[in-house]
């Protein structure tokens, strides 16, 4: 049986003690995330906040297998956030991602409704013409399946209740999330109230296609209205790096309304997301200084390939700074032996080597090494 079948569906429980540590820790990150904002300018706001969102959007639908055009998206967000976009021109995929990302960053204090939702699910659907149903809910009568494997050995990870019970599903869950908020009737702790309620939507799975992305933007707005602003948490990006585990602990948890074992993975997950946040914005600034304080004291060549390295952020450049990276990054040329290289015989004198060079030298000698 799954989730939803239960007697005691909807109504999740869990060991609330075993997390209350990962809630305090997750407010006072909090605490440390604001006060390294306000080491940034606006400019510097402005531009955390576009690869913050931009790095969201793209991993959210990397979990899903779909791979974006960063920079294409990149753009979008900066188009949807009012600021001056550059000359590219963006995918319907890049647009769509871009605008529900921005959308859940502006109105992240609002309440949520089942219009915001489909408005998400719409934005998300751009230029989808193969789906029947965007921006509403499923009404397929065919079962919702989750399933991997060859079609004689097909294995069901997840059946979603039918189409028949999403829309009175759904409107139960806003009913909850509102009621859960921080100035709801019955309010959760943040971490907490984020678990469940991707938990929840996703064991519903309202829509056609989407239901992860929209999920975990449903995570990002409850953590931001926790702490009472936008948090820009790097969930998505966490999220990716444990993939695997992410789809298990969804499935082992689609079996039972005990939500302990998801919550404890997905708390130890929103913590590290948040840390990574910070990290990016500490980043940052120690690149604004390190580029200030080498103005004008490296080459065109030296300062692209400092500037590809450092758009890696935190993580560093995959692979390190190898001679053969340097040279696709900058367009250096490659470095060449010379046809004729000089040698030190043993006593002193220098003639040549290779290519009709001089003969007679001593047969003990060294290479001297060239440098460009």
């Amino acid at each position: 049986m799954w989730n939803w079948e239960l007697p005691e569906w909807p109504e999740f429980s869990w060991d609330a003690a075993r997390f209350a540590e990962a809630e305090r820790v997750f407010v006072r990150e909090s605490g440390v995330f604001a006060g390294t904002v306000t080491h940034l300018d606006d400019s510097d706001r402005d531009q955390i906040t576009v690869e913050a969102l931009s790095d969201e959007a793209a991993t959210t639908s990397e979990i899903e297998g779909e791979i974006l055009d960063r920079a294409s998206v990149q753009s979008s967000v900066r188009r949807e956030l009012g600021l001056t976009p550059d000359n590219r021109r963006s995918g319907p995929k890049e647009r769509g991602v871009a605008e529900m990302m921005v959308d859940v960053h502006r109105s992240f204090g609002k309440p949520l409704s089942e219009a915001t939702l489909c408005g998400w699910h719409r934005m998300l659907m751009t230029g989808r013409g193969d789906l029947t149903d965007v921006g509403r809910y499923r009404k397929s009568g065919e079962s919702m399946e989750i399933v991997s494997g060859p079609l004689h050995k097909r294995k069901v990870h997840f059946e979603a209740p039918p189409s028949t019970r999403v829309r009175k599903e759904m409107g139960q869950f806003v009913r909850w999330y509102n009621d859960t908020a921080p100035r709801g009737r019955e309010p959760l702790p943040g971490v907490t109230r984020a678990g469940i309620a991707h938990l929840y939507f996703e064991s519903i799975h309202p829509f056609e296609d989407g239901n992860g992305r929209v999920g975990r933007a449903i995570s990002e707005k409850a953590l931001a209205q926790a702490i009472g602003r936008p948090t820009l948490t790097a969930l998505a990006a966490t999220i990716l790096l444990r993939r695997k585990a992410y789809y298990a602990a969804l499935e082992h948890s689609s079996r039972t309304v005990d939500a302990t074992a998801w919550l404890a993975w997905f708390a130890g997950v929103a913590i590290e997301a948040q840390r990574r946040t910070t990290a990016r914005i500490e980043f940052l600034i120690d690149k604004a200084r390190l580029l200030e304080r080498l103005r004008g004291q490296l080459n065109e060549r030296q300062e692209k390939g400092l500037l590809r390295v450092l758009r890696e952020g935190p993580e560093g450049f995959r692979g390190g700074l190898s001679a053969g990276n340097y040279m696709t990054i900058t367009g250096a040329s490659p470095r060449r032996r010379p046809a004729t290289w000089p040698i030190w015989s043993s006593e002193g004198r220098c003639g040549a080597r290779g290519n009709g060079g001089t003969r007679g030298t001593s047969r003990m000698f060294r290479r001297a090494r060239w440098r460009r």
